[in-house]
């Protein structure tokens, strides 16, 4: 799995810069999915897409890799209720289909995209982990 690391930050890096392009291309057509709660969901808009440039491109510098794929996973979890906002409420964002077909999915995948980070600048290695054993043989 050594190698799909590098796949996997490439994927991120692709992902991220485009959604934070978009984010900041089409603020507005994000605005109807803020929570309530939020405060100043314009400018929240646009510091997610800040949020997401930075962290795409701080995954390009080793030195910050880590804490960009903390800082993404972290973002994940923190988009989360917009998502359902968006899915439960069912509000159109075009081109996104507002369809259960893509809400389900989209909410499902939102615990592999906090994995996908984590894993990608080795801040876990789970599920792929060698299993490690005592002297007897069963595991710890």
């Amino acid at each position: 799995m050594r190698g799909d690391r590098r796949w996997l930050r490439l994927g991120l890096i692709g992902l991220y810069g485009f959604i934070g392009v978009v984010h900041l291309a089409a603020t507005d057509r994000f605005l109807p999915i803020m929570p309530d709660w939020v405060p100043a969901p314009r400018l929240v808009v646009i510091g997610t897409g800040l949020c997401e440039i930075a962290g795409a491109l701080a995954l390009l510098v080793p030195r910050l890799r880590r804490l960009a794929g903390l800082m993404l996973a972290l973002y994940a979890v923190c988009v989360f209720p917009a998502n359902i906002k968006q899915a439960v409420e069912g509000i159109s964002v075009p081109p996104i289909p507002d369809t259960w077909w893509y809400h389900g999915p989209r909410l499902a995948l939102q615990p592999v995209m906090v994995w996908w980070a984590l894993y990608a600048v080795r801040a876990i290695d789970w599920p792929f982990a060698a299993r490690s054993t005592d002297t007897h043989g069963a595991p710890r």
